[in-house]
């Protein structure tokens, strides 16, 4: 199975290129892109050749596309996580943002916002755009996906309700794991059937299938891209299943030297611990 990451290398200039074993391949051209959001946008990594390899253990991950011009997230697109929240389900999507610095990698440190000891997880199915699109149609959009990746939507719960819209709880620095890897469709087989599943400390927290997603991916690319244009490197996080730390009785919310993971089937683990804001 291919898979795609963006990186440092051992001298700390940035870098992109595919997972092989133990090894990072870096791909590259004579005056070709110089990322991953890069190739995107030429239509070229299929076609990029080998590079350098890299141990594993020399670079540095980064996340999976470090400089999204957009990210945008669904909130309460499975039902579970509807009913524990008591809202009420709409007719269309609840659409909010996040900025790329709120954007850690696999295996980087998740962030807890000195302003809160209400943070919590959110393991996600992230969606990368491929193309550019705009007032696409559901049965359409899947030609625009370049790939998926597990997402961690670290939420500042109280900031979250300052107010009706989430954003300030959503999108402080260093809170929303993106990673490991870039996952083309065509390696994926029945996405519907993967599980997103959330473990905390080793403790399954969340685990729901992405075929019980209310609106699909289909359906929420059409609605965003209806009001948007979509980029090749644009980010969609998809929304969270039930079982989030706020709701748990008593609440469950992530602190200081936690080990947070986020797995969705061969997609790839998205690993992250927890520190506290310096």
């Amino acid at each position: 199975m291919t898979k795609y990451v963006s990186f440092r290398r051992p001298d700390g200039a940035p870098g992109f290129g595919r997972l092989d074993g133990g090894e990072i391949v870096e791909l590259a051209a004579a005056g070709g892109p110089q990322s991953l959001k890069a190739a995107l946008a030429e239509g070229t990594l299929a076609a990029l050749k080998d590079g350098a390899r890299f141990a594993a253990a020399d670079i540095v991950l980064l996340p999976v596309i470090p400089d999204p011009a957009k990210i945008l997230c669904v909130g309460l697109n499975y039902a579970d996580h509807v009913k524990e929240t008591g809202r009420e389900q709409k007719e269309h999507p609840a659409i909010f943002v996040r900025y790329a610095d709120s954007l850690v990698a696999h295996g980087q440190p998740l962030v807890k916002p000195a302003v809160t000891d209400r943070f919590d997880y959110e393991g996600e199915l992230a969606v990368v755009i491929g193309k550019p699109c705009h007032k696409v149609k559901r049965a359409d959009a899947h030609a625009y996906i370049a790939g998926y990746a597990p997402f961690n939507d670290g939420s500042a719960r109280d900031w979250q309700r300052h107010n009706i819209q989430f954003t300030p709880g959503k999108t402080f620095p260093g809170t929303g794991g993106f990673g490991p890897a870039l996952v083309t469709p065509d390696e994926i087989g029945d996405l519907g059937a993967l599980r997103v599943q959330t473990r905390l400390n080793g403790q399954l927290v969340q685990d729901q299938p992405i075929a019980d997603m209310i609106w699909d991916i289909g359906t929420v690319i059409e609605y965003i891209s209806a009001f948007t244009p979509l980029a090749p490197g644009d980010v969609i996080a998809t929304g969270t299943p039930g079982g989030v730390g706020d709701k748990r009785t008593p609440p469950l919310y992530m602190k200081a030297g936690d080990k947070v993971e986020v797995e969705i089937g061969n997609i790839g683990i998205l690993t992250n611990r927890v520190i506290d804001e310096q």
